[in-house]
């Protein structure tokens, strides 16, 4: 037969049936069966089944491993509580002070719910370990009965000895939320953080908490700290929130430059402080990336803005050039169609293409104000001053006159009229 016929045969034996018929069919088993069928039970995670097991072993042989395993197996599977701490008692009281059994009764304790009987283990136990593990259980059963100092003191003990991950979390989750210590919990997991590898776990807990604090610098930090070990676009996006936020568009460059970011986001921080030149560099590597020819239309906006000149002739050129490929690859975005027209308007380059291609962005968004100011100016400079008024009256009615450019329209027109 088999191996795989041998385990599924020995789990139908322990993994489906009742736990009387269970018990019926080990009556004539050999104790080296037994323990074969329950740690098969254990790794299959059939608990009901190896406690029934390792409870005949411990009844037939007095053994105390099987009594441990026994409870251990009522601990898993959640049932046969109250039992296995009657049958942890009663061996207790022939052979006291047996550290295993402290470690039992806590958990099965506190399973329980007689969490005043666990503390007074845990303080058994205390005086018999300080081990690492003990001193875990132990805390459990404070934690449970509202000392949190005390399991705190404990937890802390464990972590200057061991310094696990999973320890902190505890700790600073207890500093949080019941010792008022949040600061303290910070800088723990921040010079944890700065000492290890560290999971997402601690970032998360470090985020919970300097957003409790309302620290922006604490919550910007971690981030970046994300970013360093994840280069995730979801984490630079946050860290750029938080430029944002904070009204440091200087800070946003600084550090996008450091990580030699040539981003669409860099691209954008730059066209906001007007460093056309830094932008114009990324626009040709954008450009040879994708060949999206909205980058030919940026190219024309940023060559107008950085020029010092505005009537630059060989400028304007080139400015028509790039606009003239854009729309010859098919890019038709009203806010370049816009820009465009409004160039060869205001620069009276071609006053009549102009008002026909800013005509075409206004079928986009026949409401946009911007557009419909374009349009008014390309009026003016074909001298038709009452239809120009018109639309720029209506610009102004909406948008009033707190931009220069609608001030100096305004003004032209309203003379021209």
């Amino acid at each position: 037969m088999s191996w795989n016929r041998i385990v599924f045969t020995l789990l139908i034996a322990i993994g489906f049936t009742t736990v009387n018929s269970v018990a019926n069919s080990l009556m004539k088993v050999s104790e080296d069966e037994l323990i074969v069928r329950a740690l098969l039970a254990d790794e299959y995670k059939a608990y009901e089944s190896s406690y029934q097991i390792y409870k005949k072993l411990f009844d037939d042989s007095g053994e105390e491993v099987y009594l441990f395993r026994e409870a251990t197996a009522a601990l898993l599977g959640g049932n046969h509580i109250v039992q296995s701490i009657d049958r942890l008692k009663s061996l207790d009281k022939k052979h006291p002070n047996k550290i295993e059994v402290r470690r039992l009764l806590i958990p099965l304790y506190l399973t329980a719910r007689q969490v005043k009987n666990a503390r007074i283990e845990a303080e058994y136990l205390l005086e018999q370990s300080s081990y690492p593990i003990d001193l875990d259980l132990a805390s459990n059963s404070y934690l449970y009965s509202g000392d949190f100092k005390r399991a705190l003191e404990l937890l802390t003990k464990i972590y200057e000895t061991v310094p696990r991950e999973e320890i902190l979390l505890r700790m600073t989750a207890i500093m949080d939320e019941f010792t008022n210590e949040r600061k303290k919990a910070i800088q723990l997991l921040e010079t944890h953080r700065r000492m290890n590898f560290v999971s997402k776990d601690v970032y998360a807990r470090l985020l919970l908490l300097y957003q409790k604090e309302k620290d922006i610098e604490g919550i910007l930090e971690t981030y970046k700290a994300l970013y360093t070990q994840e280069k995730s676009k979801q984490y630079l996006e946050k860290i750029i929130d938080i430029y944002m936020y904070k009204k440091d568009i200087d800070g946003a460059i600084t550090f996008l430059e450091k990580e030699d970011s040539k981003s669409v986001i860099l691209y954008e921080l730059y066209k906001m402080k007007r460093h056309f030149s830094k932008a114009l560099a990324l626009v040709d590597t954008f450009y040879n990336k994708d060949k999206n020819s909205k980058w030919l239309a940026e190219k024309g906006i940023l060559t107008f803005e950085k020029s010092k000149d505005k009537n630059d002739k060989k400028m304007i050129k080139d400015v028509i050039a790039y606009f003239e490929q854009a729309f010859k690859q098919g890019n038709d975005d009203s806010i370049y169609l816009n820009y465009y027209g409004y160039t060869l308007i205001d620069k009276e380059v071609d006053v009549q293409k102009g008002m026909k291609i800013i005509q075409d962005a206004l079928v986009q968004q026949p409401e946009n104000t911007y557009y419909l100011d374009s349009l008014a100016w390309g009026y003016y400079k074909n001298r038709k001053c009452d239809k120009a008024y018109e639309l720029m009256k209506r610009v102004v009615d909406e948008e009033g006159l707190k931009e220069p450019e609608i001030i100096e329209h305004w003004n032209a027109i309203k003379a021209c009229k």
